[in-house]
């Protein structure tokens, strides 16, 4: 709309008072390239248990996205993600692209535990499957990564997201590509 069109008179005038109460969210984080480094120096595995432990900071998108590492296996994560009404889309629910995201981080970080230190990987597909509306009241969310086939060039994993009551919201298969990190 441009600063010349009217709007019709049956919409409240547009602006902070009509809007309500402004809600806000801080993030914060630390240098990304602390987690990087100190990834470069472990196997997945011991950099994923690191992470974990607080011996390396969460990535920049864990904060982000509010998830947390819950469990670390080879060839297992399970993470956790705290839901708010920040992520809701226009329509009132929580934006798919973050239970994306989730299935993107649990499918990549349980390929991740399967590989060697100096071992990088990289999402190259990944299928969604949206199973119910998520909405700030379904969470916690808890994401599940699994490995279905490790390689030395891609891998394969699925993932899971349940709410809080346990049903499955959406589901996810991936491929990723494996590389070796220049160090």
């Amino acid at each position: 709309m441009t600063t010349s069109e009217a709007l019709p008179e049956s919409l409240p005038e547009p602006g902070p008072a009509a809007w309500g109460e402004p809600r806000s969210r801080t993030v914060t984080w630390h240098d990304p390239m602390l987690v990087a480094a100190g990834a470069l120096e472990r196997s997945g595995l011991e950099a994923l248990r690191a992470i974990a432990d607080g011996t390396l900071p969460p990535p920049p998108i864990a904060r982000l996205f509010a998830m947390d590492v819950v469990a670390v296996e080879e060839g297992r994560v399970e993470f956790s993600c705290a839901l708010d009404e920040s992520a809701y889309n226009p329509i009132g629910v929580v934006h798919g692209g973050l239970v994306c995201t989730l299935l993107d981080t649990v499918a990549g970080c349980a390929v991740h535990t399967t590989l060697p230190r100096g071992t990088g990987y990289t999402s190259i597909e990944i299928k969604v499957n949206y199973l119910r509306a998520v909405h700030a009241s379904s969470g916690p969310l808890t994401a599940v990564g699994r490995v279905t086939k490790p390689g030395r060039r891609v891998a394969f994993a699925e993932g899971e997201v349940t709410d809080a009551a346990g049903r499955t919201v959406a589901t996810a298969s991936s491929s990723l590509l494996v590389f070796p990190l220049a160090g």
